[in-house]
């Protein structure tokens, strides 16, 4: 009996904590790496670093004068030397270490290793930066943080800047139109492309931005958004008359610009080819214009539709090649785009820098999307599986692209943003005739504290 008793008082804590962080691991990834994964991935990290660096064939033949100090003062094995490690610094999500790599070595050699490296201290992934040259940084990251997105508390902003996603890495993913000012959006329904549009609208919103929107499916995407936005078209035809007045409106910024360059005696430093070299009283508000199912304006059926669609695609690609320095910034969405939707279309492609994928329904519309900057991220983008709405791979022209997914944001939180920010719409003379009518917020009758009762006879 007193054998059953000790069993109980020994095993029973045991089994309970197996089963918390058990429980932990599969519901709460973050509590449990905070409180099991991270001390057990740091001791394994320090305990077998030289071991595994070795393994993976990062290690050097060290140097002569170390050698015949080693000789002179110790009979012990003379070993290849890892990289030189930095201090670990622990998070939320993960750990991260630097490395300063010997001579011979470049990051590359520690890239082809992360793999390796992951499977050896147990962790999700490890992901692998260059600091400088000579220097890089492992970041280790210890659970899947795309299953359960949480931005981090601290991103940071600025005009023209939106945290709109999590990367793989952990790291946010910010929209800078000021770095990438046109970007092509694609996905099929239901895969997270609206969500991401959501997130960039309530993120410019507060900003001194002027919000453009032309969405052919009758305004239900952009509609609840009407508050904040400046103008709105939702058909081909409405379309056709907004983008000549975003036209002339970039063209009266470039005579702006042009005048200012003419200005005799004007200071060196204030000569510019943009609208943010100017001075602040003059410089015009940005405009961010949303193209909501691009299709639409590809789409025709008779021959003035057209020559319509042929006028609309052509100052399209005018404001995507001329936009940037007039402060115009493009965000091109929709679920198909490809060369077979018309003449211009792959024009059009070439002048959006950024792109990202979501989950599509054939693997052209992914080639479209990245095919040209990162081939290998189109077999990531057509694995997408159904899912996992909001997952989608992020890329640029440079080349590089990553894994992103946007955390879930209701509509009517989104239209709440734009309603209380409502009175930073600037005043374009322009774009008044655009201006959609805003529905006034119902407000909620409190229920009368006494019960009324019918008077009767």
């Amino acid at each position: 009996m007193s054998d059953l008793a000790t069993l109980l008082e020994v095993g029973g804590p045991v089994a309970a904590l197996g089963g918390g962080a058990a429980y932990a691991r599969a519901k709460h990834p973050a509590v449990y790496w905070s409180t099991v994964g991270l001390p057990v991935s740091t001791v394994r990290l320090l305990s077998s670093y030289g071991s595994v660096m070795e393994a993976c064939g990062l290690t050097v033949a060290p140097s002569r004068l170390r050698t015949l100090a080693l000789r002179a003062m110790t009979r012990r094995e003379i070993r290849p030397v890892p990289p030189r490690r930095g201090i670990i610094r622990p998070s939320t999500t993960g750990l991260r270490v630097r490395l300063r790599l010997a001579p011979g070595q470049e990051p590359a050699d520690v890239a082809a290793s992360a793999e390796r490296l992951r499977h050896a201290w147990g962790v999700h992934a490890v992901y692998v930066t260059t600091v400088k040259p000579g220097v890089v940084e492992l970041r280790l990251v210890g659970y899947d943080v795309l299953r359960r997105v949480r931005m981090p508390r601290k991103v940071a902003g600025g005009l023209l800047k939106v945290p709109v996603a999590l990367r793989e890495d952990a790291t946010p993913f910010v929209r800078d139109y000021r770095t990438i000012p046109h970007q092509l959006t694609l996905g099929a329904t239901l895969s997270g492309k609206s969500m991401y549009l959501r997130h960039l609208i309530a993120g410019l919103a507060p900003q001194p931005v002027a919000l453009v929107g032309i969405d052919c499916k009758r305004g239900v995407e952009l509609a609840p958004f009407a508050p904040r936005l400046s103008a709105l078209a939702t058909d081909p035809e409405q379309a056709a008359e907004l983008l000549p007045v975003l036209i002339k409106e970039m063209e009266d910024r470039y005579d702006l610009i042009k005048d200012r360059q003419g200005l005799a005696g004007a200071p060196d430093e204030e000569i510019t080819s943009d609208i943010w070299g100017l001075p602040a009283h003059e410089r015009p508000m940005p405009v961010v214009l949303f193209v909501d199912e691009v299709a639409e304006l590809f789409m025709v059926a008779t021959r003035k539709d057209e020559e319509r669609r042929d006028e609309m695609v052509t100052q399209l690609i005018r404001l995507a090649q001329l936009g940037r320095a007039a402060g115009i910034y493009l965000e091109v969405c929709g679920q198909r785009f490809g060369a077979e939707l018309g003449k211009g279309a792959t024009m059009l492609r070439a002048q959006l820098t950024g792109r990202v994928c979501h989950r599509v329904n054939d693997e052209a519309s992914a080639k479209m999307a990245l095919g040209d900057i990162a081939p290998e991220a189109v077999a990531a983008a057509c694995s997408i599986a159904p899912e996992r709405p909001g997952l989608a791979v992020a890329g640029d022209t440079s080349g590089g692209w990553s894994r992103i997914r946007t955390p879930y944001l209701s509509l009517g939180d989104a239209a709440e943003i734009c309603r209380t920010s409502a009175h930073l719409v600037p005043d374009l003379p322009a774009l008044r005739p655009f201006r959609p009518d805003a529905p006034e917020h119902p407000v909620e009758r409190t229920p009368p504290v006494v019960r009324p009762r019918p008077v009767t006879d």
